[in-house]
């Protein structure tokens, strides 16, 4: 992977642009979408989805909730309980209320197995799009851009997702099971029912003209008014978001907007508009539009007011390591994993910055810190890539190797992952985990028959594999 202009905080994802875990960049020009992976968004996220899987009878570790960067309205849910949530619509939403209710319809596809029995899935020609499609959001959730962007693209995926539409039928039926779990975590169906009514009038648009989302998730009046008449029948119907969940989303929206939109950002959030939203999307925007010293003044006013807050910090050592200042980002990276601990993309940006120093204690610092995020996030591939390049620098060969090997095994590229792990194996002690750890991924990763025959010769074949 290409090494300039990664280290800012969103990860996007894009097919223009190899940017990390937890980095970001403006969309590819050519698709405009990207997968963004940021700690803060996620977890704001799945604060509000997670009870809404639970009580749809999901377990919320196994659904793969994406953060899809486009400006597109659109959401959907598809096979191997994947969501994705478009920014566009996020931003589109007023309260979390409505953007929970459109969590619920999603996991109402989910929990009644609409994707499986959509008649488009059921076509002959769909079965390489779904794989593809999965091993692209493995390689996105592993934090491997190039690999995902790919695999997405190739699998026409963003293009071609209204194709996995639902009938009327399944939209009423996920309709009625979404009020059913906002229900049941005592929420109100009132944002599920005004958000649909927002854009009551793409019901009338030429197809080629509506919203992506309403083009595979038909929308008619009549099921509006049969959503909002069992919706008021519901004891939480006049439920209203608390304060800290509005604080969040308006949180959530002013980061999202800094970073994808930061030009519109410095118009919605004027100078005048002293909230704390308003003030970071101006302080992303600036850093964004590449005036890091009013970007860093902006931040240090918010960390006067808010010291405990990570993600301040971690925004802080961003904009310190992208614009070059490698030495000063180390400090508030630190103070960013000292806060959060349990969050490894933090870990990596620490990991990476200190692996970039030219000193060799801080480099063997960086190496722990990025096994750290690795212990926490086993498919965090873009710590194993980290790792590979720090590996390398102080001379460990045969780690580097299998770090390569973890890399490729994390993002689904079997391929690649055999050949390193097969190189590695040739470097690391044959009494070590990590030889065996390099024997486990040649076995899980297609082998050859000469790669067969070369560990049944070792007597290597019995080792145990970990998938």
């Amino acid at each position: 992977m290409k090494t300039p202009a990664r280290p800012r905080r969103l990860a996007l994802l894009a097919a223009a642009l190899a940017a990390s875990a937890v980095a970001s960049a403006p969309p590819a020009a050519a698709q405009g979408v990207s997968l963004i992976r940021d700690t803060e968004i996620e977890e704001i996220l799945h604060k509000q989805a997670d009870p809404i899987f639970k009580a749809a009878g999901l377990n919320p570790k196994d659904v793969h909730l994406l953060l899809v960067g486009d400006k597109e309205l659109n959401a959907f849910a598809g096979q191997g309980q994947i969501m994705g949530l478009n920014t566009g619509l996020i931003l589109e939403t007023e309260t979390p209320n409505e953007l929970n209710g459109v969590i619920a319809h999603e996991a109402g596809h989910l929990s009644g197995g609409h994707p499986f029995r959509s008649g488009e899935m059921g076509a002959a020609g769909m079965k390489p799009f779904l794989l593809t499609m999965g091993l692209g959001v493995i390689a996105a959730l592993a934090g491997a851009p190039d690999a995902a962007a790919g695999l997405v693209g190739s699998a026409g995926y963003f293009g071609t997702i209204g194709a996995l539409g639902y009938s009327r039928e399944q939209e009423g039926r996920a309709d009625q099971a979404g009020l059913g779990f906002m229900e049941a975590t005592g929420q109100s169906g009132r944002g599920m029912v005004e958000f649909f009514d927002n854009f009551r009038y793409q019901e009338v648009f030429d197809r080629s003209r509506q919203f992506a989302y309403f083009r595979s998730h038909p929308l008619s009046s009549e099921r509006i008014e049969s959503l909002r008449s069992k919706a008021e029948k519901l004891p939480h119907y006049n439920v209203k978001d608390s304060p800290e969940a509005m604080a969040e989303h308006e949180i959530m929206k002013a980061k999202l907007e800094g970073f994808i939109n930061p030009q519109k950002a410095l118009i919605t959030y004027e100078e005048s508009d002293k909230s704390f939203p308003a003030r970071y999307a101006r302080a992303i925007a600036y850093y964004q539009t590449k005036e890091p010293d009013r970007a860093l003044k902006a931040i240090d006013a918010l960390l006067a007011e808010q010291p405990d807050n990570p993600y301040l910090w971690e925004l802080k050592g961003q904009v310190l390591f992208e614009f070059g200042r490698v030495p000063e980002a180390e400090a508030p990276q630190r103070k960013s994993v000292e806060l959060k601990p349990d969050a490894p993309l933090l870990r990596v940006n620490l990991g990476r910055t200190l692996v970039a120093l030219d000193d060799e204690a801080k480099v063997q610092e960086g190496i722990t810190e990025l096994r750290k995020s690795v212990l926490q996030d086993k498919e965090n591939g873009e710590a194993w890539r980290l790792l590979a390049v720090a590996y390398d620098k102080t001379g460990k060969d045969g780690l580097a190797r299998l770090a390569t090997a973890e890399y490729n095994f994390e993002i689904g590229d079997p391929t690649q992952a055999r050949v390193f792990a097969m190189r590695a194996r040739e470097k690391l002690d044959k009494s070590s985990p990590e030889w065996r750890r390099a024997t486990d991924i040649v076995m899980t990763s297609e082998p050859s028959k000469d790669d067969l025959k070369e560990l049944a010769k070792e007597g290597a074949i019995q080792t145990s594999v970990r998938r």
